[in-house]
């Protein structure tokens, strides 16, 4: 695994930065990590699967429990003994979440003896001087809680037995975390601050963990040569030149003939978890190896994100592979890909040398700023009579639409409202052209534009339906 440094005036802030304690959940595989993280955060996050080790990086989400608010941390389960470079991964991200959490919750499989792998992590643990509680894991009855205090052989005070599937012991279990807290932490993050949510998303192997940890100055994700590594979508916060933002790492979506198949639920779920992270998110990145060029999944990808409204940048990665008349090519290619969102702008990366990251920062800055944009009523309609006065509304049906004044009715993403007498017969191409006069005059860069057209008299309205432009 190849170690990243941290870019220009960029900074990860611990999760907890905002005041909150960090607890994290560990273990060897398949013992229940995830279905316990999903129990303890009370909606499903983690991906759970039976094949072990589907959990492979550090997943963050808040949480809260008798009144007390805190981050939960999941963690891939770790096999010391193992040769694996991606199991031996795994325990480094273990260990650096047990370096940033304020409790640690281990978890071990009481319907199965003890294993090595069990016992060496009861003595990392113990070297950690952090408040460590035990929960012996899948025990679904009372019958079932001798086996779960086999734990105690391991030399600790207290065992707790649960059921993660069916929340069997899960109280008595928050009320030891909540006990175990510190107090919160200092912040002065100010709570009302609008932190942008970005995206990487791409195909599997397009390095979008590589450009993550470029990003972190940390290698937070794991990296690896085989394609679809990251299978949940995973959020941290960065902080450059005093901006912070949240960055999320996604699943490669793979074309949808290989993510439907049933003997792949784990990949559909991350397909999952990629679209339902760029509904959350300002911005997203669709990151191409500038090499292969934009392909036609890269597009569908895109589309997901336009679909959704989301602010959209192209980032062409590996850069450093190319010369600049190929990367060149590599840009006219990606642009004749994307056709029908050419306002989406294009940026040159290289995750491996850092080149491109100061132009992706202020890229993203701008579309996350018209992302959120809105247009003062009375500068939006001295525009709007300016562009009437240069091109009204052609004739339709037989009928010459009148449009008598615009506003903008929401931001992120930006949507806009024309009262007109006859909706209906505004024609298509007229509506396109009042997109691009408004992105041409307002900027909008990177954004999707909404405009509906709605009866003055009826309160009918006609949608935009190819509005982006």
């Amino acid at each position: 695994m190849t170690k990243h440094h941290p870019t220009r005036a960029s900074r990860v802030l611990p999760a907890g930065s905002h005041g909150l304690p960090l607890v994290a959940v560990v273990g060897r595989p398949n013992v229940g990590k995830s279905t316990l993280f999903n129990r303890l955060a009370r909606r499903r996050l983690a991906i759970v699967h039976d094949d072990p080790g589907v959990t492979r990086d550090r997943h963050y989400v808040d949480a809260s429990a008798f009144g007390r608010d805190y981050v939960l941390i999941d963690t891939g389960g770790f096999d010391p003994d193992s040769d694996d470079p991606m199991k031996s991964g795994i325990a480094r991200h273990v260990k650096a979440a047990i370096e940033e959490a304020d409790v640690v919750v281990f978890v071990s499989d009481a319907a199965v003896p003890l294993t090595g792998a069990d016992r060496v992590a009861v003595k990392l643990l113990r070297k950690s001087d952090k408040p460590v509680i035990f929960a012996a894991n899948k025990a679904d009855s009372p019958k079932l809680d001798a086996d779960a205090f086999e734990v105690y052989r391991l030399g600790v005070e207290q065992v707790y037995p649960i059921s993660a599937l069916h929340g069997r012991g899960i109280g008595e279990l928050e009320a030891a975390i909540v006990a175990a807290m510190p107090d919160k932490r200092a912040t002065t993050d100010d709570k009302d601050e609008r932190v942008p949510r970005i995206t990487i998303a791409g195909k599997p192997n397009a390095g979008k963990s590589s450009l993550t940890n470029r990003i972190l100055g940390e290698d937070r994700m794991l990296v690896d040569a085989r394609p679809g590594t990251t299978r949940d979508a995973i959020d941290a916060l960065v902080e450059r030149d005093g901006k912070k933002y949240i960055f999320v790492d996604t699943a490669g979506v793979r074309r949808k003939g290989k993510v439907t198949k049933a003997s792949d639920v784990v990949e559909s779920a991350s397909v999952g978890a990629a679209i339902g992270a760029m509904e959350r998110s300002s911005v997203v990145v669709l990151l191409a190896d500038a090499k292969e060029g934009v392909a036609e999944q890269d597009a569908k990808i895109l589309g997901l994100a336009n679909d959704r409204g989301r602010g959209m940048i192209i980032a062409l990665n590996k850069i450093d592979l190319l010369s600049k008349s190929e990367l060149a090519k590599a840009e006219e290619a990606a642009r004749d890909k994307i056709s029908f969102a050419p306002f989406v702008p294009v940026v040159h990366v290289s995750a491996k040398t850092g080149r491109g990251m100061s132009s992706l920062f202020s890229t993203i800055e701008r579309v996350s700023q018209a992302f959120h944009t809105r247009v003062p009523t009375g500068e939006l309609n001295r525009f709007f009579e300016s562009v009437l006065q240069t091109r009204p509304p052609p004739t339709s049906g037989g009928r010459a639409p009148r449009l008598y004044y615009i506003t903008q009715a929401e931001t992120s993403p930006p949507l806009f409202v024309v009262i007109s007498s006859s909706p209906e017969s505004v024609h298509f191409s007229y509506q396109r052209f009042v997109v691009n006069q408004l992105r041409k005059h307002f900027g909008f860069e990177g954004v999707p534009l909404r405009v509906v057209y709605r009866d003055k008299r009826r309160g009918k309205k006609k949608d935009d339906a190819d509005g982006e432009a």
